[in-house]
């Protein structure tokens, strides 16, 4: 269907004038946020964020204080308090899954025994369903070409599956919570699948899930037509989904958690607003520019080997000269992170195995020249207030491509991960009762005297 017929399209006259007029009335000199002090992105120029909030739940260092002054340092990411690598390395030292044991590490603020996280993957898989024709009749229906889009409307659909939809009880959001983290896969995978038959006329493949299997054993077991997967391809695959799951409570879809949530509104709601903002391109889409990036890059340089060819054809990439125009090398650089990115430096160590098992060893090079060539380049055409290094977005989207998934699916395996941060956000924002979010807005439009509608010019 197309909504434009009948209407205004957003290239007639019309729409075009009105659009000038908007973008004339909105503008906002950048003087002025310098002349009051507004930290636009709610950070400073250092990246440092403007205190909103506490949070328990995990923790994001980027910088030391060394003598009494703030300097740039190697990054690290705890969750509740515990090192996000001591916790993989723990698991991939007693060979299994990670993701489950962190998920309820963040929600309960402490690590399971083993009965514990036996009991409570036993109770996420009760709740790996969803209900009765809710594929056929949701899923199915109206297929989106995003698949963003298809997860933020299953999830507000599932609204009128609840009895208790609107129960903002800690018990009640805890329930929602967990049965959504495990429907999470289903909703992504089985949408992605009714987008590629009724879109791209591949044939429909429907695999009933399974209780026993990890939630990094499941999207691989969903997705593929044979269902099969290696136990490398599962478990690198479950530490991309650790990595993932949370990023303190300042990044933009889990602040946005905590806002929505702080209205007092229901669990679906407050999911799909976090489901919205991580489907932009500066928060959860990253991965797939960088991927198309490094298309490129292998299109237009003749020798990977070569770092003066690659550091040449970069220089045209950050000079608006080549690929996408933008003047930007994805995949490098963050809000917070300066020397490094912890997450991206965990994934790095685990990608040498998978692309050995994948045949990729010549790409990976690739991926660690520009690595090291990147940040060089942009500190020297750029002010830089803050270093720059690869962030998790660099290598997540090769894992992904060889890993098979498609890019449709990228930001929602992202999302598959982040809605246990979610979840944890949701109920730390609702367990402390505060107040409604509401920041200040300073108003900068001069005060008018009304006009009759015959003295208008």
């Amino acid at each position: 269907m197309d909504l434009g017929k009948g209407y205004y399209s957003e290239n007639t006259p019309e729409i075009v004038e009105l659009s000038k007029l908007s973008e004339e009335a909105d503008l906002i000199e950048n003087d002025l946020f310098i002349k009051y002090d507004v930290k636009r992105g709610l950070r400073d120029l250092n990246g440092k964020g403007v205190l909103t909030g506490l949070t328990r739940i995990s923790e994001i260092i980027a910088k030391k204080n060394v003598d009494g002054k703030e300097i740039p340092a190697d990054g690290e990411i705890y969750f509740r308090g515990y090192d996000v690598h001591q916790l993989i390395d723990a698991a991939v030292k007693e060979n299994r899954f990670a993701f489950e044991e962190c998920a309820y590490l963040l929600l309960f603020d402490k690590l399971p025994t083993g009965k514990e996280l036996f009991e409570f993957e036993k109770l996420l898989g009760v709740y790996k369903s969803l209900p009765t024709s809710f594929v056929r009749d949701v899923i199915m229906k109206a297929p989106s070409r995003d698949m963003m889009n298809t997860l933020a409307r299953s999830v507000l659909t599932l609204y009128s599956y609840d009895d208790h939809a609107d129960d903002v009880s800690l018990p009640n959001v805890l329930r929602q919570s967990l049965q959504l983290i495990s429907m999470f896969p289903l909703l992504s995978i089985y949408g992605y699948h009714a987008y590629n038959h009724y879109h791209e006329g591949n044939s429909l493949i429907i695999h009933p899930p399974k209780e026993e299997l990890s939630t990094a054993e499941t999207i691989l077991y969903l997705l593929r037509p044979d269902s099969k997967y290696t136990e490398l391809e599962a478990k690198l695959l479950d530490i991309c989904l650790v990595l993932h799951m949370e990023h303190g409570g300042g990044n933009n879809s889990s602040f946005t958690t905590h806002v929505v949530s702080s209205s007092m509104t229901d669990t679906y709601s407050v999911i799909a607003a976090a489901i919205g903002s991580l489907k932009g391109p500066r928060h959860g889409g990253a991965n797939i520019k960088v991927v198309h990036m490094f298309d490129d890059i292998e299109a237009n340089v003749s020798n990977w080997e070569d770092e003066d060819e690659v550091r040449a054809y970069l220089d045209k990439i950050l000079n608006k000269e080549a690929f996408d125009k933008a003047g930007l090398i994805y995949g490098i650089g963050h809000a917070i992170y300066s020397k490094s990115d912890p997450r991206a430096v965990i994934l790095k160590g685990f990608v040498e195995k998978l692309a050995v098992e994948k045949g990729k060893e010549k790409e990976l090079a690739l991926y660690k020249m520009v690595e090291k060539i990147a940040p060089e380049l942009i500190a020297g055409e750029r002010t830089m207030y803050k270093g720059v290094s690869a962030n998790v977005d660099f290598y997540s989207g090769f894992v992904y491509r060889m890993l098979e998934l498609p890019e449709e699916l990228y930001p929602t395996i992202f999302a598959i991960a982040r809605i246990v941060g979610w979840s944890a956000h949701r109920m730390e924002e609702l367990a402390n009762n505060g107040k409604i979010i509401r920041p200040a807005y300073m108003a900068i439009e001069p005060r008018k005297e009304y006009v009759d509608m015959t003295d208008r010019d």
